[in-house]
């Protein structure tokens, strides 16, 4: 069998709009639309925020290689919301410091399937990559611990409004714990239902918070992000439970 050589991939800069939320000398915030891919991998090699940034940003930090220059941490391709981007190294282990020991504030809103019937929890479940389905993650022995903190902010017929806090960052893991509390996320294409109300094919979880200590001033920043447009529409064909 021929295995063809491995192809050099070279990363380019690319004028995709973004909207930037905050810039200075150590860092970069970005409020990323859903769709968009956080990094250059297999399928998805150009149009993606490294390209952006690449583009729109002077310096990025290499601690992560060429494929994810200044990526301290990641979002879902259909996930929307806030990121933070390093632009030097110094901020890059400042940053994932600060996620090692869960001073990095991420809150996310999510709509979910159901009714929650707890107003806030707490979800530990270690996760892992599913046995039955290497293309996912599962809550399995022997897992990551893994932690995620909830509170339920509207409930409407038939769905929740939550917003959850990350105490870990493991792969989906919001949307792992809602499916294994039995809440998965409304339009998650692995681990909710085959269909939805509105035919989506995307989860609707949006990350709308940041807070940060910053790696040069230590000072401690929030940021927020009001619900995109697509998670706004969807609320508006709700009804409320009072």
């Amino acid at each position: 069998m021929h295995i063809p050589p491995p192809q050099e991939v070279q990363l380019i800069p690319q004028d995709i709009p973004l909207q930037v939320v905050y810039e200075d000398h150590d860092l970069v915030i970005i409020d990323k639309p859903q769709g968009m891919v956080v990094h250059p991998a297999h399928g998805n090699w150009d149009q993606t925020l490294v390209n952006a940034l690449l583009y729109q940003v002077q310096d990025l930090s290499g601690i992560n290689g060429e494929l994810r220059p200044g990526i301290v941490h990641r979002l879902d391709k259909d996930t929307s919301g806030l990121m933070v981007v390093a632009k030097n190294d110094h901020s890059h282990r400042h940053l994932a410091d600060q996620i090692k020991t869960h001073s990095f504030t991420r809150e996310y809103m999510a709509l979910v399937h159901g009714q929650v019937r707890e107003n806030q929890g707490r979800i530990e479940a270690p996760i892992g990559r599913d046995p039955r389905d290497r293309k996912k993650m599962a809550v399995v022995a022997g897992g990551r611990p893994s932690i995620t903190n909830y509170r339920v902010i509207e409930r409407f017929v038939d769905y929740t409004l939550v917003r959850c806090r990350l105490e870990t960052g493991r792969t989906h893991q919001i949307r792992v714990h809602m499916a294994y509390l039995d809440h998965p996320v409304v339009g998650d294409p692995l681990y909710g239902p085959r269909k939805n109300a509105w035919g989506l094919d995307k989860q609707v979880l949006h990350a709308s918070l940041l807070a940060i200590t910053h790696p040069t001033t230590g000072e401690l920043m929030t940021f927020e992000s009001p619900l995109p447009e697509y998670f706004h529409d969807i609320l508006e064909n709700l009804t409320a439970v009072y």
